[in-house]
């Protein structure tokens, strides 16, 4: 029986055999048509979708490292199930991700560390650990092991799509149903522990999701780029949007334009897709900036004269 991946792949594949003629290049049309490719363009598209949003709001409450620390995290979790032999390395770096999530929001939330505190060490230990073993048990950094520190959506087989489809539908989901309430502890947690709303509970399922998300990324663009689709394009979207809405959804143009341009450079430069993908996200955002901060000193220069 196919996977949910599978499943999916199967109802977008007419649609992106459809598109192949209009894309630019030698090797990108191959996205487009070919079965290995398609894995690899729906698993980069259905991660930008959620991450956009999940960025959005990670960027109001000042957590945007959040995901950084988790990637490394996950990377962790990566290396011991190789050494172990398992056959599904992300779920191994999902159960680590999802506990160092809940214990990073604990320290938190009881004033043990600050957030920033918590996930350096989260960070800094869990990255060590992951090299440590593979270096005493698991052959070392393999080409396999570099995908998922650096990114290579062409390892991307069945079991990573359907683990990436459950975690894009479970993290969904999630968002969509608790949008109001997290905007409301976002923005005032004292407010919204007043009207019943129960922040403690919400914080931790949060939390759990972002895990979910870093964790569905790693091969997208890698562990150690995870923040370049997590959060460039929210940050990019905050400089032009005029409300939460609004950034929500440029987030999500900004993402999708870093994902294609990234996968379509990658490709035709025969350079690494999540290093390519995090340099143009932050192209996109330096070429916004400077747009931006220029227009407002030309209108302010004018309400000036």
């Amino acid at each position: 029986m196919a996977g949910p991946g599978k499943m999916l792949l199967d109802a977008f594949s007419p649609l992106l055999e459809f598109i192949a003629p209009l894309a630019p290049g030698e090797i990108f049309p191959y996205f487009f048509t070919m079965e290995m490719f398609q894995r690899a363009l729906l698993s980069a598209l259905l991660v930008t979708i959620v991450a956009g949003i999940l960025g959005t709001y990670l960027l109001i409450q000042n957590l945007a490292l959040i995901g950084d620390g988790l990637a490394h995290v996950s990377f962790g979790g990566v290396a011991l199930a190789i050494v172990l032999g398992a056959s599904s390395p992300l779920w191994y770096a999902l159960f680590l991700s999802v506990i160092a999530s809940i214990l990073i929001y604990e320290m938190q939330s009881r004033e043990i560390l600050t957030g920033d505190a918590s996930i350096a060490i989260f960070l800094t230990g869990m990255l060590a650990f992951g090299l440590v073993i593979l270096r005493l048990c698991g052959g070392g950094i393999t080409t396999d092991i570099e995908g998922y520190l650096f990114g290579n959506l062409l390892l991307i087989d069945e079991a990573s799509l359907d683990f990436i489809t459950i975690m894009f539908v479970f993290s969904s989901c999630i968002l969509l149903i608790l949008r109001n309430v997290l905007l409301a502890t976002a923005i005032d947690p004292i407010s919204a522990q007043i009207q019943g709303i129960p922040v403690r509970t919400i914080g931790l399922l949060f939390s759990i999701t972002t895990a979910a998300v870093v964790v569905s990324m790693v091969q997208v663009v890698g562990a150690l780029l995870v923040t370049a689709l997590l959060v460039t394009p929210a940050a990019t979207a905050k400089l032009v949007a005029n409300s939460f809405r609004s950034c929500l959804i440029w987030a999500q143009i900004f993402g999708f334009i870093s994902v294609i341009l990234g996968l379509y450079f990658s490709a035709e430069l025969d350079t690494g897709s999540g290093a390519m993908i995090a340099l143009v996200a932050a192209l996109i955002f330096a070429v916004v900036a400077v747009c931006t901060t220029t227009i407002k000193q030309l209108l302010n220069s004018d309400d000036n004269l």
